[in-house]
Protein backbone atom coordinates (compact mmCIF):
# COMPACT_ATOMS: atom_id res chain seq x y z
CA UNK A 1 0.00 0.00 0.00
CA UNK A 2 1.64 3.36 -1.04
CA UNK A 3 2.26 5.68 1.59
CA UNK A 4 -0.58 8.61 0.30
CA UNK A 5 -3.22 5.72 0.95
CA UNK A 6 -2.20 5.20 4.49
CA UNK A 7 -2.47 8.10 5.69
CA UNK A 8 -6.44 8.18 5.47
CA UNK A 9 -6.75 5.18 6.73
CA UNK A 10 -4.65 6.20 9.45
CA UNK A 11 -6.98 9.57 10.40
CA UNK A 12 -9.95 7.48 9.67
CA UNK A 13 -8.41 5.22 12.76
CA UNK A 14 -7.51 7.87 15.15
CA UNK A 15 -11.10 9.75 14.54
CA UNK A 16 -12.34 6.35 15.41
CA UNK A 17 -10.33 6.00 18.42
CA UNK A 18 -11.35 9.49 19.41
CA UNK A 19 -15.17 8.99 18.86
CA UNK A 20 -14.86 6.06 21.53
CA UNK A 21 -12.48 7.81 23.85
CA UNK A 22 -15.20 10.98 24.19
CA UNK A 23 -17.85 8.77 24.26
CA UNK A 24 -16.19 6.43 27.05
CA UNK A 25 -15.40 9.10 29.22
CA UNK A 26 -19.04 10.52 28.73
CA UNK A 27 -20.88 7.70 29.66
CA UNK A 28 -18.72 7.04 32.86
CA UNK A 29 -19.38 10.86 34.08
CA UNK A 30 -23.25 11.26 32.44
CA UNK A 31 -24.32 7.61 34.39
CA UNK A 32 -22.67 8.92 37.71
CA UNK A 33 -23.88 13.28 36.71
CA UNK A 34 -26.43 13.22 35.01
CA UNK A 35 -26.46 15.67 31.77
CA UNK A 36 -26.62 18.88 33.83
CA UNK A 37 -24.37 17.54 36.16
CA UNK A 38 -21.33 17.44 33.73
CA UNK A 39 -19.56 19.18 32.06
CA UNK A 40 -17.87 18.93 28.68
CA UNK A 41 -14.37 19.92 30.22
CA UNK A 42 -14.87 17.36 32.03
CA UNK A 43 -15.27 15.25 29.53
CA UNK A 44 -12.40 16.54 27.20
CA UNK A 45 -10.04 16.03 30.41
CA UNK A 46 -11.30 12.29 30.79
CA UNK A 47 -11.17 11.19 27.30
CA UNK A 48 -7.66 12.93 26.97
CA UNK A 49 -8.81 15.40 24.35
CA UNK A 50 -9.03 18.88 24.09
CA UNK A 51 -12.36 20.81 24.08
CA UNK A 52 -11.91 22.35 20.70
CA UNK A 53 -11.31 18.93 19.47
CA UNK A 54 -14.38 17.10 21.46
CA UNK A 55 -16.48 19.97 19.71
CA UNK A 56 -15.54 18.93 16.51
CA UNK A 57 -17.15 15.52 17.06
CA UNK A 58 -19.73 16.63 19.11
CA UNK A 59 -20.71 19.82 18.67
CA UNK A 60 -23.17 19.84 22.21
CA UNK A 61 -23.47 18.57 25.31
CA UNK A 62 -27.02 17.56 23.77
CA UNK A 63 -25.62 16.02 21.18
CA UNK A 64 -22.98 13.79 22.66
CA UNK A 65 -25.62 12.72 25.28
CA UNK A 66 -27.78 11.64 22.74
CA UNK A 67 -25.30 9.57 20.88
CA UNK A 68 -24.13 7.91 24.03
CA UNK A 69 -27.39 6.98 24.71
CA UNK A 70 -28.22 5.48 20.90
CA UNK A 71 -24.81 3.44 21.58
CA UNK A 72 -26.38 1.89 25.15
CA UNK A 73 -29.16 1.54 23.00
CA UNK A 74 -27.69 -0.21 20.56
CA UNK A 75 -26.23 -2.96 22.69
CA UNK A 76 -29.13 -2.73 25.07
CA UNK A 77 -31.32 -3.92 22.36
CA UNK A 78 -28.84 -7.01 20.63
CA UNK A 79 -30.20 -9.45 22.57
CA UNK A 80 -33.88 -8.94 21.74
CA UNK A 81 -32.90 -8.82 18.11
CA UNK A 82 -31.26 -12.23 18.49
CA UNK A 83 -34.57 -13.85 19.00
CA UNK A 84 -36.32 -15.61 16.30
CA UNK A 85 -39.42 -17.13 15.23
CA UNK A 86 -37.66 -20.82 14.35
CA UNK A 87 -36.19 -21.16 18.08
CA UNK A 88 -37.40 -23.20 20.90
CA UNK A 89 -39.06 -20.84 23.03
CA UNK A 90 -38.04 -22.26 26.48
CA UNK A 91 -34.19 -22.49 24.95
CA UNK A 92 -34.68 -18.59 23.24
CA UNK A 93 -35.68 -17.03 26.44
CA UNK A 94 -32.93 -19.00 28.57
CA UNK A 95 -30.64 -17.50 26.06
CA UNK A 96 -32.35 -13.62 26.30
CA UNK A 97 -32.20 -14.24 29.81
CA UNK A 98 -28.01 -15.23 29.92
CA UNK A 99 -27.73 -12.03 27.16
CA UNK A 100 -29.48 -9.86 29.34
CA UNK A 101 -27.60 -10.11 32.28
CA UNK A 102 -24.39 -9.71 30.84
CA UNK A 103 -25.17 -6.49 29.49
CA UNK A 104 -25.89 -5.94 33.30
CA UNK A 105 -22.91 -7.02 34.10
CA UNK A 106 -20.48 -6.12 31.47
CA UNK A 107 -22.04 -2.77 31.18
CA UNK A 108 -23.55 -1.41 34.14
CA UNK A 109 -22.52 2.00 33.55
CA UNK A 110 -24.85 2.24 30.11
CA UNK A 111 -27.91 0.51 31.99
CA UNK A 112 -27.89 2.52 35.14
CA UNK A 113 -27.53 5.92 32.57
CA UNK A 114 -30.71 4.16 30.36
CA UNK A 115 -32.57 4.02 33.53
CA UNK A 116 -31.84 7.55 34.50
CA UNK A 117 -33.16 8.36 31.02
CA UNK A 118 -36.18 7.22 31.05
CA UNK A 119 -36.72 8.09 34.97
CA UNK A 120 -36.38 11.56 33.52
CA UNK A 121 -39.10 10.69 30.79
CA UNK A 122 -36.69 9.90 28.03
CA UNK A 123 -36.79 13.82 26.70
CA UNK A 124 -33.92 12.93 24.56
CA UNK A 125 -34.50 9.91 23.14
CA UNK A 126 -38.50 9.62 23.02
CA UNK A 127 -37.81 9.35 18.99
CA UNK A 128 -35.82 6.60 19.35
CA UNK A 129 -37.88 4.95 21.49
CA UNK A 130 -41.41 5.63 19.70
CA UNK A 131 -39.23 4.56 16.99
CA UNK A 132 -37.23 1.74 16.30
CA UNK A 133 -37.47 0.39 19.93
CA UNK A 134 -41.20 0.21 19.37
CA UNK A 135 -41.46 -1.59 15.98
CA UNK A 136 -38.37 -3.60 17.65
CA UNK A 137 -40.61 -5.04 19.99
CA UNK A 138 -43.62 -5.50 17.86
CA UNK A 139 -41.79 -7.68 15.67
CA UNK A 140 -40.55 -9.68 18.28
CA UNK A 141 -44.31 -9.89 20.28
CA UNK A 142 -45.15 -11.83 17.13
CA UNK A 143 -42.66 -14.25 17.62
CA UNK A 144 -43.80 -14.18 20.94
CA UNK A 145 -47.57 -14.90 19.76
CA UNK A 146 -47.05 -17.33 16.68
CA UNK A 147 -45.21 -19.19 19.75
CA UNK A 148 -48.36 -18.96 22.42
CA UNK A 149 -50.68 -19.98 19.04
CA UNK A 150 -48.58 -22.80 18.47
CA UNK A 151 -48.87 -24.62 22.37
CA UNK A 152 -45.50 -23.87 22.71
CA UNK A 153 -45.74 -21.31 25.07
CA UNK A 154 -48.29 -20.44 27.97
CA UNK A 155 -51.11 -17.34 26.93
CA UNK A 156 -49.28 -14.10 28.47
CA UNK A 157 -49.13 -10.70 26.78
CA UNK A 158 -45.88 -10.52 24.75
CA UNK A 159 -45.14 -6.66 26.18
CA UNK A 160 -45.39 -7.48 29.37
CA UNK A 161 -43.07 -10.92 29.69
CA UNK A 162 -40.48 -8.40 27.72
CA UNK A 163 -40.58 -5.51 30.52
CA UNK A 164 -40.63 -8.37 32.88
CA UNK A 165 -37.28 -9.76 31.48
CA UNK A 166 -36.16 -6.10 30.77
CA UNK A 167 -36.51 -4.93 34.92
CA UNK A 168 -35.83 -8.61 36.39
CA UNK A 169 -32.64 -8.77 34.35
CA UNK A 170 -31.72 -5.00 34.57
CA UNK A 171 -32.10 -4.38 38.58
CA UNK A 172 -28.41 -5.93 39.25
CA UNK A 173 -26.86 -3.28 37.29
CA UNK A 174 -29.12 0.10 38.11
CA UNK A 175 -29.56 -1.49 41.69
CA UNK A 176 -26.10 -3.12 41.90
CA UNK A 177 -25.18 -1.26 45.00
CA UNK A 178 -28.53 -2.37 46.82
CA UNK A 179 -28.28 -6.09 45.33
CA UNK A 180 -24.24 -6.31 46.89
CA UNK A 181 -25.48 -4.55 50.28
CA UNK A 182 -27.93 -7.42 50.80
CA UNK A 183 -25.98 -10.40 49.12
CA UNK A 184 -22.41 -9.13 49.81
CA UNK A 185 -22.22 -10.00 46.25
CA UNK A 186 -22.58 -8.72 42.08
CA UNK A 187 -22.32 -9.93 38.81
CA UNK A 188 -19.02 -9.79 39.12
CA UNK A 189 -18.87 -12.41 41.28
CA UNK A 190 -19.04 -15.87 38.37
CA UNK A 191 -20.80 -18.04 41.24
CA UNK A 192 -22.93 -15.53 41.72
CA UNK A 193 -23.81 -14.48 38.07
CA UNK A 194 -24.60 -18.02 37.55
CA UNK A 195 -26.90 -18.27 40.92
CA UNK A 196 -28.37 -15.28 39.48
CA UNK A 197 -28.95 -16.55 36.08
CA UNK A 198 -30.56 -20.12 36.96
CA UNK A 199 -32.75 -18.64 39.44
CA UNK A 200 -34.33 -15.59 37.33
CA UNK A 201 -34.32 -18.58 34.58
CA UNK A 202 -36.37 -20.55 36.81
CA UNK A 203 -39.01 -18.04 38.05
CA UNK A 204 -39.24 -16.78 34.59
CA UNK A 205 -39.43 -20.33 32.31
CA UNK A 206 -42.37 -21.82 35.08
CA UNK A 207 -44.17 -18.84 34.44
CA UNK A 208 -44.43 -19.22 30.92
CA UNK A 209 -44.21 -22.61 30.35
CA UNK A 210 -47.04 -24.61 28.99
CA UNK A 211 -48.76 -27.19 31.60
Amino acid sequence: MKNDEKKPRRRSQAATAKRAAILQAALALFSQFGIHGTSLDRVAEGAEVSKTNLLYYYPSKEVLYVAVLKEILDVWLAPLRALRADQDPLTAIRHYIRLKLEVSRDHPQASRLFCLEMLQGAPLLRGELAGDLKALVESKAAIVEQWISAGQLAAVQPQHLFFMLWATTQHYADFASQVEAVTGQTLQDPDFFVQTLHNVERMIIEGIRVR
